[in-house]
Order: C-alpha cells, then sequence, then structure tokens
C-alpha cells in the first residue's frame, strides 16, 4: 500500500552542533495528518521546540486557532523545504528563519503557503471564520534552491510587496502566486519598510541583501558600498567581509567559521610523503562539521550517514558505528519501509513481504498496521499469508523504528523478531523507536535477543492482555540519558500474577521477555544454548556438558561418555577424559589417519593399538597397514622392474617428439622470418645510391580518362572536387568503386604542384592501414584517383554512432593508425594533419589513414621539417611545432594522442572554446585535454605521455603498437562503456548496388596479390613489369607458411568480421540524390579560432568547404622561429574538406 508522500515522522530533539544550535531532524509527512490535529499539534511542539537547525523538512500543517506557534521562533535554518498549509492560527511565528536550502523540494518549490483558512460552508457567501494572516519570516534573506508557491490564503496579508529576486538564488526558478478577490483588512507597511514586509511594524521590513549590492559582490552583501560585500561562503548575508561574520553558511560551518569542506580525516605531509591522521579532523554532519557523529548514525569516509553504500557493512569500532568494506559477499541488508524501493510505502504487507527474506539488516522502518494482515482493496493487496512473518527471524537489525499497531489474534507474541539484537532508531515515528500498541491478543513480546535501543523512546500502550513488561529491562538497553519509556493500558501486574504469567525461576532479577527458561534478560544460574538452567550436565545427562564461566557446553563427540566422573574438561577433541574410537596424539578422532599427505610429499599410514592409540605403520607399507612391521601391511611391496621400463621408455619418447617438434617449428618459423625479411627490406639485396637511401620503385599509374567515370559528387573545396565513381582498367573485365579528386582548371601553379606531391606521397605508401593512391589522370585538370571509403571519416562514424561503438572497436582503430604511422615512419613520412577527420572507415573494422596534404618526405639525413605558412591544425600540433614550425615522426605522436582523445569522447573537439592564438601558452602552462570519461587511467596515460613537452620523451609509435595490442586483447578492462557495433552487412550491399554499381571489385582486392594456384588463371590480365613492388599477380612466399603457422586472428579471443556495418553514415546514406555539400559538423563562422595573420596565397569561393576552424591561415604564434627561405619547402595551404569525404 503507497502514498504519494512518505509516511515518517522522524526524531524530535536530536543532536547539538555548537552550544548555540540545536539540530532536529525535520518532518515528511507532507499533508498527512498524524491522529486528531490536538495530538499532531503536540508532535510540532515536541520536535521543534528549542531548535534552530532543521535537517530535512519543516512542515506545519493543520493547526488550530487556539495553537500558539510561539515554539518555531528558535528555527534559523531548514535544509529541505518548509511547507505551511491547512493552518487556522492567525500568525506563523518564524522570525528567526534566515536560510531555506531547499536540498528536498516540494513540487519544485522551497517556500509552500497553501490553503491556511476555515470557511464557513453554511453561508451562501464567502465567509472565512479563521485563518493565517501573517506568516512573520522577517529574517528571511535566502532560498538556495527551489521556487515559491503561495495560493488559496484568503485572509494573508503584506506577501504581494516582498521583492522575491533578493530571496531566491537559483535561476528562474518556479514560481506560483494566486491572490484571492475576498476583501481583507491588512495594515499597511511601516514607511521606514519602502514597500516590503511581512507585517506591519518596522521589526517586520524586508531585509535586502542582493538587489542593492554594488557590482564588486558575488554573493550577498550588508550595504550598497563595496566594502559591505560578504564572504563567499556566506549566505542570507553577514555581519563583516569574513568568513567568520556569516548569518549562515553557503556550504559547511566549522564553529561559527564557513568553509566549503569540513576539515579532512588525512593530510598529507609533505616530509614523510604519507597520509597522516588529521588532529582537528570533523565529519559532515548536514551543513554543520561535527567532532562525531550522532550515536545512531554510522560513520563513512568522514560523513554522517544513515546506511552504508553498497559493497560495504556497518560494525562497530571503540563504540561508533563504521562502514567497512565486504570481505566476501556481504551480509544480506534489505529495504525497509521509507528506504530505497520501499521509500513510498507505509507499511509491511502482502506486495512486499517477500522484500524481506533472509535479510540480516533492514536499513529503514517496519510498520505493522491492521490492513498489513487484512489486505487493501483500493490498492489490490491480498491479505498476508501469516506463515511469512517468520522471514524476520533472521533479522539482527533495524536502523529505523519498529513499530506494530496490529498483530494476528492467534499469534501471542513478537517472537518472530527473537533474534533482533539492536534498534538503531534513526529514523522514529512520534519520538519513538520501539511502539507495540492496540495489540489486543499479544500476551508477550519474546524479544530475548534484543541488546540496545540506540535513539528513541519505547512505548507498549493499550494492549490488554501484555504482561512481562518492566520499566528497567527498556532502560538497560538505552544510550542516552533522554530516551524514555511509556507503558500505559497494558496487563496490571496483578492481574499478570494471577494468571501466573511471571518469569522462570532461573531467571535473573533483570526480568525477562515472556514465559519459560528461554525469555530470561539474563539467568540467575547457568545458561545452555540461550536456556537458563540451575546445573549443567556434568556427570549425567546427554550430552555431557563442560562448564565454561556461566553456559553449559557440550563435550566433543568423540569423548567417551563417563559414569562418576567428568566427561571432558572443555570443548575441543583434545580435552576429553577418554576417547570413543582412537587418539590420534592428544586428539580424539573417528579414526587414524591413512593416506594423509605429510611433509616431503610423503604418504603417511597409520593404525589403532589394542589401546586405540594410532601407530605408524612401517616405512615399507605402500597401501596401510592392520599392524606393526612389514607383517602387518596390506599387501606385500612389489616393484615391477618391467613396468618401470616401459614407462620410463615411454616417457622418454615423448619427451624426444616434443623436442624434434619444437625444432623442426622454430627452424619452420625462422625460415618463413627470413624469406619476409629478404622481401621486404629491399635495401639488404638492392644496391645503395650515393645517398645511401634505397630507390623509390613505386608505381604510378597514368590512367586515361576513359577508363574511369564520375557517378556523383561527393565533396567540394577551394581546389577542386571529389566524385564518386568507377575505375574500368582498360582490357579487364572488372568494376572498381573509387574516389575521384578533380584539381580545378584555374587553380595555380602552386597548387597543381602541391597535388602532384601529395599523389608522389600516396603513390609511395602500400599499407593495409593508410590510404593509396590508383593512379593519376593528367588532362587539363588533374584528377586523382584514390580508394573510395563508403562509410566516410572516423570523426563523424563516432560521432554519428556513439550508442553502437564499443571499446573494441575503439581500441582496434586506435591499433590501426598506430600501425599505419609506424609505417610511415619507417618510409620517413611526417603526416603533419593527423586527426580523426583525416582517417577515413573502409568498414567498422578497418580503418585507413588518408589527407597527405600536408605530409612531407624526409630524406635519409633529414629529422625533422621546418615549414613556412599555410593552414595548419593549431590544436592538433605538437608545441614545438606551432612555436617554431618544426615537423618530426614525434610531433606526429603528439597528433596521434590528440586523435586518440578524440575517439574516446566519440567526437568531441579538443580545447573547445579556446581560441587558436591561446593554445601555445594554454600547453606552455601545463594544461591538457582533460581524462575522458570512459578511459581507465592505462589509456589516458598514454594520451599524456603522447603530449610530453620534449619530443624525445613521447613513445614511438612502435611502443604505441605493443601497448594498444594488449588493450584490444581486454578491451572491458581498459574501456568502461556499453553497446558493440552491429555487423550488419547490409549498408555495404546497398553502397554497391546503387548508382550502377553491380558487380564491382574493391580497390584492396583488386591490387592484392593471388594465391599461386589462381595467379596463373586470370583471365585479361595485363602483364606487370618486372621488379616492380605493384606485382598484382604475384603471391607473397610466406603467405601459406603464415596460415599453417598462425591459423589465429591478431586477437584470440575473439572472431573478426569484414563485412560492413548496419550503421550507415548519412553522408553516404542517400545514394541516390545528387550533390550536397557536406557541413562541418560543427560549424563556426568567424570564431575566434580563426587567426589570419597574412593574405592567402589563393582566393576562396563564397562558399568555401575550407572554412574549418580546425585549420588556421598563416598562423603566427609569438616568438616563433623561423628558416631562411631557402631552406622552407613549398607546402599546400589549404585542402578540400577532409573531415568528410576523400
Amino acid at each position: 500500500m503507497k502514498f504519494p508522500g512518505v509516511f515518517l515522522l522522524l526524531l524530535h530533539r536530536c543532536w547539538s552542533t555548537s552550544p548555540a544550535r540545536t539540530v532536529c531532524k525535520g518532518t515528511s509527512n507532507q499533508l498527512t495528518l498524524l491522529g486528531t490535529p490536538q495530538n499532531h499539534y503536540e508532535n510540532l511542539v515536541r520536535m521543534y521546540s528549542n531548535c534552530s537547525v532543521v535537517l530535512e523538512n519543516l512542515e506545519v500543517t493543520y493547526t488550530l486557532q487556539n495553537h500558539n506557534l510561539s515554539f518555531l521562533q528558535s528555527i534559523q535554518e531548514v535544509g529541505g523545504y518548509v511547507l505551511i498549509a491547512m493552518n487556522e492560527a492567525s500568525v506563523v511565528r518564524l522570525g528567526n528563519l534566515r536560510l531555506i536550502r531547499g536540498q528536498t523540494l516540494h513540487e519544485e518549490y522551497a517556500l509552500l503557503v497553501m490553503s491556511n483558512y476555515n470557511r464557513n460552508r453554511t453561508s451562501v457567501t464567502r465567509n472565512y471564520t479563521s485563518g493565517v494572516r501573517e506568516v512573520q519570516l522577517s529574517s528571511l534573506s535566502e532560498i538556495l534552491r527551489g521556487g515559491v508557491k503561495i495560493t488559496h490564503n484568503p485572509l494573508l496579508c503584506n506577501m504581494e510587496t516582498i521583492q522575491w529576486g533578493d530571496i531566491l538564488d537559483q535561476r528562474n526558478p518556479s514560481m506560483q502566486f494566486k491572490n484571492d478577490s475576498f476583501a481583507k483588512a491588512c495594515e499597511r507597511c511601516d514607511p521606514v519598510c519602502n514597500g516590503s514586509c511581512w507585517a506591519a511594524g518596522p521589526e517586520h521590513c524586508q531585509k535586502l541583501t542582493k538587489l542593492q549590492c554594488a557590482d564588486q559582490c558575488s554573493r550577498r552583501c550588508r550595504g550598497p558600498k563595496p566594502s559591505d560585500c560578504c564572504n563567499q561562503h556566506c549566505a542570507a548575508g553577514c555581519t563583516g567581509p569574513t568568513n567568520t561574520h556569516c548569518l549562515a553558511c553557503t556550504d559547511f560551518s566549522d564553529e561559527g567559521t564557513c568553509k566549503d569542506i569540513c576539515p579532512p580525516l588525512k593530510l598529507y605531509n609533505p616530509k614523510t610523503h604519507q597520509l597522516v591522521n588529521n588532529p582537528n579532523a570533523k565529519f559532515t554532519f548536514g551543513a554543520s562539521c561535527v567532532k562525531a557523529c550522532p550515536s545512531n548514525y554510522v560513520v563513512t569516509e568522514g560523513s554522517c550517514v544513515r546506511t552504508c553504500s553498497p559493497g560495504m557493512f556497518e560494525v562497530e569500532e571503540e563504540g561508533v558505528q563504521r562502514c567497512k568494506p565486504c570481505d566476501g559477499p556481504c551480509p544480506k541488508a534489505c529495504d525497509g519501509i521509507g528506504a530505497g524501493a520501499l521509500i513510498n510505502t507505509v507499511a509491511v504487507n502482502a506486495s512486499n513481504i517477500e522484500s524481506f527474506r533472509n535479510c540480516t539488516k533492514i536499513n529503514g522502518d517496519v510498520f505493522f498496521i491492521e490492513a498489513s494482515f487484512t489486505g487493501d482493496a483500493h490498492y489490490k493487496i491480498p491479505p498476508m499469508d501469516l506463515a511469512k512473518l517468520d522471514y524476520f527471524r533472521t533479522v539482527k537489525e533495524i536502523t529505523g523504528f519498529l513499530v506494530i499497531q496490529s498483530w494476528p489474534e492467534n499469534w501471542t507474541s513478537l517472537s518472530v523478531f527473537e533474534n533482533l539484537e539492536i534498534i538503531r532508531g534513526r529514523t522514529q515515528r512520534s519520538q519513538y523507536s520501539v511502539a507495540v500498541v492496540w495489540a489486543k491478543h499479544l500476551l508477550w513480546l519474546g524479544l530475548r535477543s534484543l541488546k540496545e535501543v540506540s535513539a528513541g523512546g519505547v512505548l507498549l500502550k493499550d494492549n490488554a492482555q501484555l504482561c512481562f513488561t518492566r520499566t528497567d529491562q527498556w532502560t538497560r538497553l538505552f544510550r542516552s540519558n533522554e530516551q524514555r519509556v511509556s507503558l500505559p493500558g497494558n496487563a496490571p501486574p496483578s492481574l499478570c500474577e494471577q494468571q501466573n504469567r511471571t518469569c522462570d525461576p532461573e531467571c535473573s532479577e533483570e526480568g525477562c521477555w515472556g514465559p519459560g527458561p528461554a525469555m530470561c534478560v539474563s539467568c540467575r544460574h547457568l545458561t545452555r544454548r540461550g536456556r537458563c538452567v540451575r546445573s549443567c550436565h556434568l556427570l549425567q545427562g546427554t550430552p555431557r556438558e563442560v562448564q565454561v564461566s556461566s553456559r553449559c557446553e557440550p563435550c566433543h563427540p568423540e569423548c567417551q561418555i563417563q559414569s562418576g566422573k567428568p566427561t571432558c574438561s572443555g570443548t575441543g577433541p583434545d580435552q576429553c577424559t577418554q576417547c570413543s574410537h582412537s587418539q590420534d596424539g592428544p586428539h580424539c578422532v573417528p579414526m587414524c589417519p591413512s593416506g594423509v599427505l605429510g611433509d616431503g610429499d610423503t604418504l603417511i599410514w597409520t593404525f589403532p593399538d589394542k589401546r586405540g592409540r594410532c601407530q605408524a605403520c612401517s616405512e615399507d607399507c605402500t597401501q596401510g597397514c592392520t599392524g606393526a612391521g612389514m607383517l602387518g601391511c596390506i599387501g606385500f611391496p612389489f616393484k615391477s622392474t618391467l613396468a618401470v621400463a616401459v614407462v620410463g621408455g615411454l616417457l622418454v619418447a615423448v619427451i624426444v617428439s616434443l623436442v624434434v617438434f619444437v625444432l623442426l617449428r622454430r627452424r619452420r618459423i625462422r625460415r618463413k622470418r627470413t624469406m619476409r625479411r629478404l622481401l621486404q627490406e629491399r635495401e639488404l639485396v638492392e644496391p645503395l645510391t650515393p645517398s645511401g637511401e634505397a630507390p623509390n620503385q613505386a608505381l604510378l599509374r597514368i590512367l586515361k580518362e576513359t577508363e574511369f567515370k564520375k557517378i556523383r559528387v561527393l565533396g567540394s573545396g577551394a581546389f577542386g572536387t571529389v566524385y564518386k565513381g568507377l575505375w574500368i582498367p582498360e582490357g579487364e573485365n572488372v568494376r572498381i568503386a573509387v574516389a575521384i579528386k578533380v584539381l580545378r582548371e584555374a587553380t595555380s601553379p602552386k597548387a597543381n604542384k602541391d597535388i602532384l606531391d601529395e599523389a608522389y606521397v600516396m603513390a609511395s605508401v602500400s599499407h593495409p592501414h593508410v590510404c593509396r593512391l590508383l593512379g593519376i589522370c593528367l588532362t587539363s585538370s588533374v584528377q586523382l584517383v584514390t580508394q573510395l571509403m563508403p562509410f566516410g571519416c572516423l570523426l563523424d562514424y563516432v560521432r554519428l554512432h556513439r550508442e553502437q561503438v564499443g571499446g573494441q572497436w575503439l581500441l582496434t582503430w586506435c591499433l590501426q593508425i598506430a600501425k599505419g604511422m609506424n609505417y610511415l615512419e619507417e618510409r620517413h613520412l611526417v603526416h603533419r594533419d593527423l586527426a580523426a577527420r583525416n582517417v577515413l572507415v573502409k568498414n567498422p573494422n578497418h580503418v585507413k589513414i588518408t589527407d597527405f596534404g600536408l605530409a612531407k618526405l624526409l630524406t635519409a639525413d633529414e629529422k625533422e621539417y621546418h615549414a613556412d605558412g599555410g593552414k595548419v591544425p593549431i590544436k592538433w600540433m605538437a608545441l614545438e611545432s606551432i612555436m617554431q614550425w618544426r615537423y618530426t615522426h614525434q610531433s606526429d605522436v603528439w597528433s596521434y594522442g590528440v586523435t586518440v582523445w578524440e575517439l574516446m569522447t566519440f567526437g568531441s573537439k579538443p580545447y573547445d572554446g579556446i581560441p587558436a592564438s591561446e593554445i601555445s601558452s594554454v600547453l606552455e602552462r601545463g594544461e591538457r585535454l582533460p581524462h575522458p570519461p570512459i578511459c581507465t587511467i592505462d589509456v589516458y596515460m598514454i594520451m599524456v605521455k603522447c603530449w610530453m613537452i620534449d619530443p624525445g620523451s613521447r613513445p614511438r609509435f612502435r611502443e604505441l603498437i605493443v601497448e594498444f595490442s594488449k588493450m584490444a586483447r581486454d578491451p572491458s578492462r581498459y574501456l568502461v562503456l556499453q553497446g558493440e557495433l552491429p555487423t550488419d552487412s547490409r549498408f555495404y550491399s546497398r553502397l554497391l548496388s546503387s548508382d550502377d554499381m553491380d558487380d564491382i571489385v574493391d580497390a584492396e582486392e583488386y591490387l592484392m596479390p593471388l594465391n599461386n594456384n589462381n595467379n596463373e588463371n586470370r583471365e585479361n590480365g595485363r602483364p606487370v613489369r618486372e621488379n616492380s613492388i605493384a606485382r598484382r599477380y604475384i603471391a607473397d612466399p610466406t603467405t601459406n607458411q603464415e596460415r599453417e603457422d598462425f591459423p589465429g586472428h591478431e586477437y584470440m579471443n575473439q572472431s573478426q568480421s569484414d563485412s560492413g556495418s548496419e550503421v550507415l553514415n548519412p553522408n553516404y546514406e542517400d545514394l541516390s540524390r545528387g550533390f550536397v555539400e557536406l557541413k562541418p559538423f560543427s560549424p563556426v563562422s568567424g570564431g575566434p579560432e580563426y587567426l589570419n595573420t597574412a593574405q592567402n596565397s589563393l582566393p576562396l569561393t563564397t562558399n568555401d568547404s575550407l572554412d574549418n576552424p580546425d585549420y588556421q591561415a598563416d598562423f603566427l604564434p609569438p616568438n616563433a622561429h623561423f628558416l631562411p627561405a631557402t631552406e622552407n619547402l613549398e607546402y599546400l595551404g589549404a585542402s578540400l574538406n577532409k573531415a568528410n569525404v576523400r
């Protein structure tokens, strides 16, 4: 059975954080009336009298006209909301309330004044007989969170004069005001109030602490001058400029000083480089710093809390309850009423009883009402199965209260709670943590294991047949002198004695919880497994016992029962007077040890002698014995020389076979590696040039314009246009999907030279993860033909499909980019523009590095390259590249770290919001890109190493390959995210089937060497020049060996598919439409990231797609270092929109 609010009435008077500030708990009853209005009012008086700080909510409801609310004057702060509703008292006196924190809100409001009137229903006209006329909040200066709702108060005066903008802190708070048209007689504000007051009189003027402040004030002030500003930690105003002059604190108050945090438990000692205990440490409790938590709260990580976090359990250390990590599975702790899953549940009933099965601790309350057992037809809750009450027999601790307002008729005790040991009372009902009322069939309580009631009182009321109730047996369970016991309306002691319902004679004077020797609070003589007895079974009775202190403990089962003398002197097997079976040393055992592993991995065999004592068998016995010597051995020892010879011969044969197999395998692998090295390292077999560098034998294909056709435009830039097309090699019956970059006819000679430089670089590379050039067409407009990447750039891919991208893909992409960059480093190529936008996606498990518009090929003796202008990607560049325009392979490592950061943040912009002109100063200050949320520290440390100021301190790409190879084998250890990419190939099929793309061949497949058994049967094959590295039809001699020796995938714990992904790139998804200009992901026009300090050499068109904030034209950093013009290489000043198309 559930209601909208939490049916709780919490602690009355709790704790004093300082001599002048008393803390009380507050309530969360909302508009629930508890009992009669008079009882409700009395609860309010008990709770808030002399209370300064309300931890939770202040709810003033259902007061009558004759009720005096002056007891509320002491309240200064409220942690949650203030609810004033359904009242008839004319004046609500809260004159000292300064601050409402709004930590919990009621319908988004922190202050609610609603429906405070009583109307004469018999009158035809609106006749209000009583209601609230004044809400005296004369000191209220600030509401930290939440809005204000004032509705249906026909007699309330002066609320419309309040300037709420001075009180509310939250931007755009919820505000609701409804002024009644009823004519009311209100006194005007005093003239000194300037028109804003809570009630008549100068003492009720609104105190302004915000609207009148000078511009220099950050929060509140005490006057209009700059010297009147309050400290930033002050709330509700101040009396001076420091944090000790605050009227209230925004965060925490430490003995009158406002702070953002309380003094921590540990401090760092710079001399010993260790954390040491802070002698001035304090705990956070609400908005206060306290030296010790209240006794009924638990301490965890410097805070006072009600319950421990998951994975921790509550223990008592030196009289203080603390949270400790569980060693293995935690004892089962369940949510009680008013907590967790049952936070809005009123009582235990058939719908939630199953949640208490096997619980040892209940975090919350246990509350039984009549509907718990009869059911609730309105909420369709059936009657409870009473047998399920036995679920509570495992409960040992309740952190809240135990209240029983009804109990089954045929149940005469609360025996289901017989193992309950502690009731914490962290939440209470009407100041009681234990209450049993109106249980007319209850005869005794039966709480025989109860040891402590930490907070709150005890109420046993109107239980007509309840006996065994004594005040002193409850007071011994209390931990505070303020706890009280109330026992009205129970069975008279005379009636209990007349019916012989008294404690057992074996119970001590401390009383009992019910009839019989098992219900004693303590025993008069001895105790046996929870029952009080007069004597132990020392000489007679079963089982035989031994007296240990005041307890009767049974002897060990292996002790022989004695007559006339004690059977044992203790509870262990070594304390028996005589053994029942055998004796192994001092211990009685069921049988002597046989075949037990001893020292030196030898088996120990023993046998019992005539006296039952275990003796060791002869050393020659291998299967045990029945007596001493060799004659007692079970089976004579028999050693077969033939058997030993056979086993030894087999073992030698196996070892020899393994050695031969390993040697042959190593020889085979060594032969394959040697053959691969001879094929790949051409400098070992080719003559060296005078420069010491091997000749570049890359094949540059000159294509005819008739060999390919353009299908549609993919993108356009200042220097040309990129088309999607087909390459049909002359004389071959194949069709290859390609991207065709066409240079504009009107471009400058420098642009033609730059695009040929890019063709030179792309034709010089051949790697699975580097985009290669297929050919060049030297028409009037130079045309470059490259591989078509159907999924677009990696930056758009991760941005658009971040929900499907998994950790395996991210780490695999990082590994593949590192492999491609390592290949470029081995070829002495500096890329200079590595970024996620310049990595293209062939399919979701295969990416390629592209865009060599900024790449430079170093000679054998060059270690760095100095640039001299053009557009450059400032936010991806190393510091030495920004300051000195010096580019090396290690500056590419810096860009690689930024690229990895882009992937791990799913396409976020690096240094977003920082102008390009400030990037160098930001890097010099030591600032770097932040830690991505999905990365563990292992991945982030690799990024940080890539961003070291000293280039020599950055890792090499071959080292990055090793690191990401290890991570890709176990992605869940290094990346914390959910979801994986689908591997369906429907998108790829649609791509190939559209635009007349049937029967096409992928460029990678066309250029891939064929197997030996296929290369001779190729139809329409063209001859290839000898000694060319571009031999299409020559197979790798190591291919077969590699398949035989290493059949598995590079990552042995997964399989890999080459199929396309269903995750589509929107730039390619609509295959039927014509050219649509592709826009950047987050276009910025005229932003601070453009820093044009020199005129661009080429005019840009109006719709220039090169307006990319990631590239800065002719960026001149402060303190820049330039080389002489003769040492500078001409370079591409602008490129196509590389982030989207190729």
